[in-house]
């Protein structure tokens, strides 16, 4: 009786099965599936019955780096990093025989062919657009495993050398393009300026005659300067009408052109 009852407590001591928080199991009894077993000590019968652990928390997977061709037949590589959890941890051992490995081909594939639809403009500027389409693909085809995708992000893509100065003499063009165009939009609004102060100064008596005052004396503070100037209409308009000698005249145009 006491080797009998040694043995029971051998078979149930060797019986016992930890299960951890983070985790499940799958019971087979005589090859058959049994049930899930919670975490805690859970009963495993040597011989007639098996089991097996599913990690179900979420795992980070690194996509290796894929040589794809884009729309516009640009070679171009890139690489992703996946997150998905076990669901359902049947499933993932029922249905498939290495649900690591499957989730890993079919984010490659996915990639591949999501890259393959889009132009490189699209996939440089759309990456977050393309990763959520990745992600809803790979989750819509890992259900059945009992597999929740979670989140894909596109971590590098990489361009040929040639690609990359062909970009950037397009962007060097934006760039002059654009400055061009602000030029011009600037001399338009200068000109529009321009007419409206011409035509406010050519409405108000005196106004030209003090715009010449005033940037002479801004531009007498060299000495060594020898200015040249129009004379404006204003001051001649002036004289229409008037008879002056010779003496008069050259008193008033030394008294304009006279330096301060």
């Amino acid at each position: 009786m006491i080797i009998l009852l040694i043995i029971v407590i051998v078979i149930f001591l060797s019986s016992i099965r930890q299960i951890n928080q983070y985790e499940r199991g799958i019971k087979f009894t005589l090859g058959k599936f049994s049930k899930i077993m919670n975490p805690g000590w859970n009963i495993v019968l040597p011989i007639f019955q098996s089991y097996r652990k599913v990690d179900i928390r979420t795992k980070a997977v690194d996509v290796p780096e894929q040589d794809t061709i884009t729309k516009d037949n640009v070679s171009v590589r890139i690489n992703a990093v996946i997150y998905y959890k076990v669901f359902d941890a049947s499933k993932a051992v029922l249905e498939v025989e290495n649900f690591y490995f499957a989730v890993g081909q079919l984010a490659q594939t996915t990639m591949r062919n999501a890259v393959g639809a889009v132009s490189l403009d699209e996939l440089l500027s759309e990456r977050d657009k393309i990763s959520t389409e990745i992600c809803k693909i790979i989750d819509k085809a890992t259900d059945p495993w009992g597999i929740k995708v979670e989140d894909v992000e596109l971590k590098d893509i990489s361009l040929p050398e040639e690609m990359k100065r062909v970009i950037a003499i397009a962007a060097e063009a934006e760039r002059e393009k654009a400055a061009v165009i602000t030029k011009a939009q600037g001399e338009v609004e200068a000109s529009e300026n321009l007419a409206k102060a011409a035509s406010l100064m050519s409405q108000t008596p005196g106004a030209m005659h003090l715009r010449t005052l005033s940037t002479l004396s801004d531009i007498s503070a060299d000495k060594g300067n020898t200015i040249i100037f129009a004379l404006p209409v204003e001051i001649l308009e002036s004289f229409k009408g008037k008879s002056l000698d010779s003496e008069k005249v050259e008193e008033i145009i030394n008294k304009i052109t006279k330096k301060k």
